[in-house]
């Protein structure tokens, strides 16, 4: 099973290697759209639409001008138009960008398309959500019995109490119905669609050219807050919350660990909340957006599943 898990794991980490988005650099130097603090990518899927952004492509690179001309507009953008560059573009990018850009047109409004996007595909993955919640209420009934295990064989550690303790705690999977990979699951496969959206809105300019509510799609907060726009605030405060709300219920039930496990878990929950923090002021807007509307969307889902659940047993 552990070796199933790393190979697993391996593969999702190629494929997030592969086909990802190359920086726009002119001799090492990393070019910025000033505008908005983006990075800017060289191999966008179609052309800008903003004069000034086509230009600041073309001007330093005149393979990028050739390349610009072949370049279908993102009107006209379908996942056949660019040639095969990897498997991870061909099954990820690309869809999900014309999948955004289609209803993004037809709605007349890009953010909308990214955030109805998102939580369209967190419905598609309600059942992988309903059966980790389950998990969790599993584990939390399980606790006593595998607390009573680690207490019965903490002095102990030749093969043969390994072994019994090992034995011991599968049991009590068995008899609760748990799966330890399966509470993985989820969490493995929001992390390849995360850096799918923000790959699709890094690469596709009709999207980070978009606004929504007086925010341009492609600014970083950090920008936004140095040109003295302040809703930008209001947007790393919201990541913040939602974050720290979505990673709160998650950790849930989780009182009956052990007092070790449960400082450990409070470590890298302080962790990921200060990471996340830091990392929210250069996201662009788009995915920020994205994250604020799912993260609350998760938080609601999460507490009707656990009331169903909980009804249920």
């Amino acid at each position: 099973m552990k070796k199933r898990n790393k190979i697993i794991v391996l593969l999702i980490v190629l494929l997030l290697l592969t086909g990802c988005s190359k920086t726009l650099k002119v001799k090492d130097e990393i070019i910025k759209y000033e505008k908005t603090g983006q990075t800017l990518t060289s191999n966008i899927l179609c052309q800008p639409e903003e004069k000034e952004l086509l230009e600041l492509y073309t001007k330093y690179d005149k393979h990028l001008q050739v390349k610009m001309k072949n370049l279908p507009t993102c009107k006209k953008f379908t996942p056949s138009k660019i040639k095969y560059k990897s498997l991870w573009e061909s099954l990820f990018v690309k869809p999900l960008g014309y999948i955004i850009l289609r209803f993004g047109y037809l709605i007349n409004n890009m953010a909308i398309s990214v955030m109805v996007i998102g939580l369209l595909i967190r419905v598609i993955l309600l059942p992988i959500q309903i059966k980790s919640i389950k998990q969790s209420e599993a584990m939390k009934k399980a606790q006593p019995e595998l607390m009573k295990i680690e207490k019965k064989y903490a002095n102990r550690d030749d093969n043969e109490a390994l072994m019994a303790k090992s034995q011991e705690t599968m049991m009590v999977y068995k008899k609760y119905g748990m799966n330890p990979v399966s509470g993985c699951l989820l969490a493995f496969i929001q992390l390849p669609v995360f850096f799918s959206f923000l790959e699709a809105i890094n690469r596709i300019p009709a999207i980070f050219e978009g606004s929504f509510l007086g925010m341009n799609l492609g600014m970083t907060p950090s920008t936004g807050i140095a040109q003295q726009k302040y809703i930008y605030i209001l947007l790393v405060i919201l990541i913040i919350v939602t974050t720290y709300i979505s990673f709160k219920k998650s950790m849930t039930g989780q009182t009956n660990q052990p007092p070790e496990m449960q400082q450990q878990m409070k470590m890298m929950f302080i962790f990921m909340i200060i990471m996340i923090s830091f990392a929210s002021l250069s996201l662009p807007t788009a995915i920020a957006l994205y994250w604020i509307v799912t993260n609350g969307f998760a938080v609601v889902q999460n507490i009707i599943i656990q009331k169903v659940v909980g009804k249920k047993d």
